[in-house]
């Protein structure tokens, strides 16, 4: 099996900054580092195992965003990625929700063959996790969401699937739609000359408007906040005061016990 594989990837604040809200509601990102989406980066590396394996034959990355989000494709270069490309959305870069990305991504697949799209499960930014879901009824392709181990089989794809209700295996057939949790794969650590070789990668641009896909936003966030400073906790002086306190605080019958 030797296929393409589109990787989508979301430029987000780094994992390990602090966000704040700024005077008008809105998160501050001026000054923070930004970085490559975590759950893309596992996503990226288990396509970049699978073209090591001889399973795929390229490993294409993608973005929509502003020409500023170019960093985050050549990190992803720098790992192995074949090539990126970036949908420039412009002025609607801001609005843009789930389902506005992921028929970008269906319409850019429309001008190529791939046989697998592997992506993050979620962006640590929003947690929404719609994309994959999404693209996977734009395309018609079979999906699997928050896998945990993925390995090709004769014509098709076995998934180790995991949720709050325990983990599934799934066997998808033909070209798929699959979104990584943190546990796909560990990230490769990005070297000094694959960063110098990654600048000699091929990098497209795309505009969002010529690949005709409806931009328009059907969600919106209404507001954001910080959240509620957190109380002082309570000491308790042993088991039967521990018990009497949780009792209280009705613990028990909240969890269903």
């Amino acid at each position: 099996m030797t296929i393409r594989i589109l990787v989508p990837v979301k430029r987000v604040v780094d994992p390990n900054v602090r966000v704040r809200l700024n005077a008008a509601g809105a998160i501050d990102t001026a000054g923070l580092k930004m970085s490559l989406n975590p759950f893309d980066e596992c996503a990226l590396e288990k396509a970049l195992q699978l073209k090591e394996a001889g399973v795929a034959a390229h490993v294409t990355v993608l973005t929509c965003g502003l020409p500023t989000h170019q960093d985050v494709l050549r990190t992803a270069l720098a790992m192995g990625a074949d090539d990126a490309v970036l949908i420039d959305t412009g002025a609607a870069t801001s609005t843009l929700d789930s389902l506005a990305v992921a028929r970008l991504i269906a319409a850019h697949m429309s001008d190529a063959d791939y046989g697998l799209v592997l992506c993050g499960k979620q962006a640590i930014d929003g947690d929404i996790g719609g994309v994959a879901a999404m693209l996977a009824a734009l395309l018609g392709w079979p999906q699997a969401l928050n896998a945990s181990a993925l390995d090709a089989v004769e014509g098709g794809w076995r998934v180790v699937c995991g949720d709050d209700a325990g983990t599934s295996t799934w066997q998808l057939d033909g070209p798929a739609v699959i979104s990584a949790d943190l546990r796909l794969a560990e990230p490769r650590r990005v070297t000094l000359p694959s960063i110098v070789k990654a600048k000699q990668k091929p990098l497209a641009v795309r505009e969002a408007g010529a690949i005709g896909a409806s931009l328009a936003a059907q969600s919106s966030v209404i507001a954001l906040s910080d959240p509620p400073v957190r109380e002082a906790g309570v000491k308790v002086e042993g088991i039967g005061a521990l018990l009497d306190a949780l009792a209280a605080q009705r613990v028990f019958e909240a969890a269903g016990a």
